[in-house]
């Protein structure tokens, strides 16, 4: 179950996430993403093809940071890993939703392979 504040974070306001996988090497990959939650995982939306997307098939282990847009001093950490994808419209639809949240508008970059909601279920939580 996410902490409140967390999901808070995850789902009110412009808040980015910064989203970090694991290169097969070992070494860590951050990424910048819009970020949305459940109750229970916070979601991420990505394509398939994309590098982080590759990274959580192969190691489900991710953290994720979020700043509050309007406090840069009210942040959160989940440090979890990946226990579902989601593909096809439902995928499409959030990405849309996203966008409608972060730019007021539909996604409107061309998708290049196939969306993917990845849900993150936390092991560690911290909201500050």
């Amino acid at each position: 179950m996410l902490d409140e504040k967390i999901r808070h974070l995850a789902t009110q306001g412009r808040n980015f996430a910064a989203v970090t996988t694991l290169m097969p090497d070992g070494t860590p990959q951050t990424t910048p993403l819009w970020i949305d939650a459940d109750g229970e995982h916070l979601l991420l939306n990505t394509e398939v093809h994309r590098q982080k997307y590759r990274n959580l098939s192969r190691d489900p282990r991710v953290t994720v940071t979020i700043i509050d847009a309007a406090n840069p001093y009210v942040y959160a950490e989940v440090r979890g890993e990946v226990v579902e994808t989601v593909t096809g419209p439902e995928a499409r639809a959030h990405i849309d939703q996203l966008s409608q949240k972060y730019t007021g508008n539909d996604y409107g970059n061309p998708i290049q392979s196939e969306r993917v909601i990845v849900k993150v279920a936390p092991s560690r939580q911290y909201a500050r």
